[in-house]
C-alpha cells in the first residue's frame, strides 16, 4: 500500500509511474489527496474540540475547589454538549478514513525507474541469456509424452481424483520431484536462508498483507465456511510471519525459505500452452523471502536473482532473465525479474521463477517495521522469489536431457535421486 504522505508530496511523479504500470484509474490519486485533506481538517477539528473539553474539565475542578458551584455546574452542562459534538466529529472522521483507505488499497505499487514501458509480455526486456540451447533429434518428445513413456506422471489419474491441473507423480517422477525440493532447500540454506514450514491456508488479513487481496481473489481457492484461502505461494504465510512486528535494526536482513504446494485457479487459462506441466492448479515450489533495510533492497534483489540463476546453472538448463515491463508486473511489485528456461521439445521459453522487490508496499500493509540507528521505527522492504517452481523445471529437465538411452539426470541431482538415468 502506498503511503499517503508520499502521494501528497509527489503527485506528478506518482501519476507518471502509474502510467508506466498501465494503471487505468489515475483519478484515484486526486481522490486520495482530496480525502486526505478532508481527513486533516476533520482531525484538526476533533483535536481542537477535545483540547477545549480538557480545558473545561480543568476549569470545573478549579471552580469546585474555589467553592464556585454554580459556575462549575454551568460549565459541566457545556462540557456535556461538547461530548456530543466530539462524538459527531469522530464519527465523521472515521467515515472519511474508511473512504480514504478503500481508495488507497486500489492503487498498485509504483514501478522502479528502471522498469520499461509496455503492456504485453512481448515488451519485457531481456537482461541476459545463459547456456546453450540443446538440439534434439527430430523424434524428440514433449514432456507429457516422456512422462507417459517412462511412467513418471499420470495426468489422467489426476483428472479422475480431482480435475485437470492436478497431476499424480509416480515412481522416478515422484523421486525427481522430491529430489528437486531437497536440492533447492539445501542450496537456499547454504545461501543463509532459514527453512520454515508454514500453513497452506491463510486468513484474509494475510492475503491483504502481501497484496494478493483484493487484487487476486479470483485466482485463489477459497474455503468459504472458514473464510480461509489456499496459498498461491509460500510468500504469503512466510512474509506474514512478520505482520505487526517491529524488528531490531541489527536483525536485518531476515532470510527465510520454505517448500509448499501452491494452489492457483488459473481462471481463463486454456489452449496448447497449458498442456502437461505448463500450467497447473496445484504445484510445488521453494520460495525465498527477505526483509531488508531500504538502503539495500535493490542490491539484495540482484543477489536473489543470482541465487536463482545459480540453481539453473547447476541443473544445466539454458535460461534467460527478463525485466518485466510495467503492464506485465504484479500489483504489489516495484521491480520484477522473470527467469525462463528453454523447452527444447516445445521450442519456447517457460517461466520458472519471479524475483520481486516490493519496497514498502507490503510492509505498509503488514505494519512491518524496524528500529533504525536513531531509534525511530521505519518501514522495512520485502522481497521474494521462486527458487524454484517445480513443474516447468521438471518439464525442461525431461525434454532437454532425453536421449536414445533414456533421460539423463543432472549431476547436481544424483545425490538426491540416487539414480543417474530415467529409463
Amino acid at each position: 500500500m502506498l503511503q499517503v504522505s508520499y502521494i501528497r508530496d509527489n503527485r506528478e511523479q506518482v501519476l507518471e509511474r502509474l502510467a508506466v504500470k498501465n494503471f487505468k484509474q489515475p483519478e484515484l490519486v486526486d481522490e486520495v489527496i482530496s480525502l486526505d485533506n478532508e481527513r486533516l481538517i476533520s482531525q484538526r477539528a476533533s483535536e481542537e474540540a477535545k483540547a477545549a473539553a480538557n480545558l473545561s474539565a480543568k476549569q470545573i475542578g478549579e471552580f469546585m475547589r474555589a467553592g464556585k458551584k454554580a459556575e462549575a455546574e454551568e460549565l459541566k452542562t457545556q462540557t456535556g454538549n461538547s461530548k456530543d459534538y466530539i462524538k459527531k466529529l469522530d464519527d465523521e472522521l472515521a467515515v472519511i478514513e474508511e473512504n480514504l483507505y478503500q481508495k488507497l488499497i486500489l492503487l498498485p505499487n509504483l514501478p522502479h525507474a528502471s522498469v520499461p514501458k509496455g503492456i504485453t509480455p512481448e515488451e519485457n526486456e531481456v537482461v541476459l541469456e545463459n547456456g546453450t540451447i540443446p538440439e534434439l533429434p527430430a523424434n524428440a518428445l514433449p514432456h507429457w509424452e516422456l512422462a507417459a513413456k517412462y511412467n513418471l506422471i499420470d495426468f489422467e489419474l489426476g483428472v479422475k481424483i480431482t480435475g485437470a491441473g492436478f497431476p499424480v507423480y509416480k515412481n522416478k517422477g515422484a523421486k525427481l520431484q522430491r529430489a528437486l525440493i531437497n536440492f533447492f532447500i539445501d542450496e537456499a540454506e547454504k545461501a543463509g536462508y532459514s527453512e520454515v514450514s508454514v500453513p497452506l491456508m491463510v486468513n484474509e488479513a494475510s492475503g491483504f498483507g502481501t497484496s494478493q487481496l483484493p487484487d487476486k481473489e479470483g485466482q485463489m481457492y477459497y474455503v468459504g465456511i472458514d473464510n480461509l484461502y489456499l496459498i498461491p505461494t509460500a510468500e504469503v504465510p512466510i512474509t506474514n510471519m512478520y505482520r505487526d512486528v517491529i524488528l531490531k535494526g541489527e536483525e536485518l536482513p531476515v532470510k527465510n525459505c520454505g517448500h509448499t504446494p501452491c494452489f492457483r485457479r488459473e481462471a481463463g487459462s486454456y489452449g496448447a500452452h497449458v498442456r502437461g506441466l505448463n500450467r497447473l492448479h496445484q504445484f510445488d515450489k521453494v520460495e525465498i523471502v527477505q526483509v531488508v533495510h531500504p538502503d539495500r533492497s535493490y542490491e539484495v534483489l540482484e543477489d536473489m536473482s543470482a541465487h536463482v540463476q545459480g540453481l539453473l546453472q547447476k541443473l544445466g538448463l539454458p535460461y534467460r532473465v527478463l525485466r518485466l515491463c510495467g503492464g506485465d508486473m504484479g500489483f504489489g511489485s516495484a521491480l520484477t525479474y522473470d527467469m525462463e528456461t528453454w523447452s527444447a521439445a516445445q521450442q519456447r521459453w517457460l517461466e520458472v521463477s519471479s524475483v520481486s522487490n516490493f519496497e514498502t508496499f507490503q510492509s505498509n500493509r503488514l505494519k512491518l517495521r524496524f528500529r533504525n540507528a536513531e531509534g525511530k521505527t521505519q518501514l522495512a522492504h520485502t522481497l521474494n522469489g521462486s527458487a524454484l517452481a517445480l513443474p516447468r523445471i521438471v518439464a525442461t529437465l525431461l525434454e532437454n536431457n532425453q536421449t536414445d538411452k533414456g533421460i539423463k539426470v543432472p549431476e547436481a541431482l544424483v545425490p538426491y535421486t540416487k539414480f543417474e538415468w530415467i529409463n
